[in-house]
């Protein structure tokens, strides 16, 4: 499966690669962990027929440069993002974000001064008791799961992956999720995203997400199980007036699960607050 992102940013953790599709009013799409900006490959060309379309890998994830000494973390990357929009010369785009993409969204736009048209969160982490459980676990034994066999690694990073979806994968998806974090350097640098996220990064800018007055919208799998729909309600009863749409069979990746709802969504206009 090709996705190839030629463009590259230089950052003084390594070079950060993007890609931009299409003509008009722009939208940029985050990602989240431990996806790339591949999980919107059939997304970004279906609203690049009407709006120039950009995605990123952010640092240590997907295309982009992964080697030790980097800061993966949520503060960081929601600096880099406003550096990108500077770079790409961008006032005020239509902002999505999925997964960490939101958080990174959110830091960005809440704390670096970024400005947006309009916000969209698909099953975003925003705040919250969300690192918990599983990822606890592998956030606080990193160095211990980077020790792991690569048949034992694969297989795990495998299952969590197989976990976000509802419906299961079409062929060849999973494989392409695997690939960055393939090899010495791939598992490095997949333990390297947990072990950099924090959850007191999210819980620096909740108490502003009131604040928010640009239009916003929340979009939410009902058979999400990594972030399960409670996270959807809290997140709307901090931005009040926030849209908030369900969509049904649908896990943690809509791209996957109900691509053509999703896209419904994002090519609606924003309700009148």
């Amino acid at each position: 499966m090709t996705w190839d992102l030629r463009e590259e940013f230089e950052t003084p953790g390594g070079v950060v690669r993007w890609a931009s599709f299409g003509a008009g009013d722009p939208v940029v799409l985050l990602h989240g962990s431990p996806f790339s900006s591949f999980i919107w490959r059939d997304i970004a060309p279906a609203l690049s027929r009407t709006r120039k379309v950009y995605v990123w890998d952010m640092l240590g994830y997907g295309q982009s440069d992964k080697h030790d000494g980097q800061d993966v973390g949520l503060a960081a990357q929601g600096r880099l993002f406003a550096r990108l929009l500077a770079h790409w010369g961008l006032s005020e785009p239509s902002v999505v974000g999925h997964d960490f993409g939101g958080a990174v969204a959110l830091r960005a736009l809440l704390l670096e001064g970024a400005r947006y048209r309009d916000l969209t969160l698909v099953d975003a982490v925003s705040g919250g008791e969300w690192g918990t459980g599983f990822f606890r676990l592998i956030r606080e034994n990193a160095d211990i799961f980077r020790q792991l066999p690569e048949y034992a690694h694969e297989a795990l990073v495998a299952s969590h992956l197989r976990l976000a979806s509802h419906n299961g994968y079409e062929p060849g998806v999973l494989d392409a999720y695997l690939a960055p974090w393939r090899g010495p350097a791939g598992q490095a640098a997949f333990y390297r995203q947990y072990r950099h996220a924090e959850q007191a990064q999210t819980e620096e800018f909740e108490a502003l997400l009131g604040g928010i007055t640009i239009p916003t919208r929340i979009i939410w799998g009902r058979e999400d199980r990594l972030m399960p729909p409670e996270f959807a309600e809290l997140l709307h009863s901090r931005i009040p007036h926030a849209e908030l749409h369900w969509v049904d069979d649908a896990g943690h990746v809509i791209q996957h699960d109900a691509p053509a709802q999703l896209l419904s969504h994002l090519t609606r206009e924003f309700e009148p607050v």
